[in-house]
């Protein structure tokens, strides 16, 4: 089932997440439905809090268009260890049509559980390393803005604010 994905400045998407307690199938229907909402965006990556459940719940695919579907789950992920710096554009389902650089850790080592209920470590860089990295601030209730300056955040929020006046947003 698509979810409705919750948009900037919905104060929700500011709430930390809830460690996942439990694994039973009310949270394997979840990460299925937060799937297949992020397919159906398109988008490379989905918190739970974007979707309105304040769950540590991560889904994630950044396979190339073309190639098959790499579905990541992650439940109760954290990132233990940051390498590197490099900066890199990104945009969110939570605020639509924005795009900014964002500086990032290159390479980082993150702790999560999967869908058997396995938890595991595992090393990640390049794209993937930025989208764990952009979900988990998710689960913490950051936002990629908050990561710009004062001035390109500003700029941003004035468009979507004048997009929602408009009632294109």
């Amino acid at each position: 089932m698509t979810l409705n994905i919750v948009k900037f400045p919905d104060k929700t998407l500011r709430n930390k997440a809830k460690p996942v307690a439990e694994l039973d199938e009310t949270v394997l229907k979840q990460l299925d439905d937060m799937a297949e909402t992020m397919y159906n965006a398109p988008g490379v990556g989905l918190a739970a809090p974007q979707v309105g459940i304040s769950k540590r719940l991560i889904v994630m695919d950044v396979s190339s268009e073309g190639e098959p579907k790499k579905l990541i789950k992650l439940i109760n992920p954290e990132i233990i260890e940051y390498y590197g710096e490099e900066s890199g554009e990104e945009g969110c389902l939570s605020l639509p049509g924005e795009y900014a650089e964002v500086k990032r850790a290159e390479k980082i080592i993150y702790r999560a559980m999967d869908e058997n209920g396995q938890e595991y470590e595992e090393e990640a860089s390049g794209l993937i390393a930025r989208v764990i990295q952009h979900e988990v601030d998710h689960l913490d209730g950051v936002l990629f803005i908050d990561k710009l300056s004062s001035l390109k955040r500003d700029m941003i929020k004035k468009r979507i604010k004048k997009r929602i006046i408009q009632g294109d947003y």
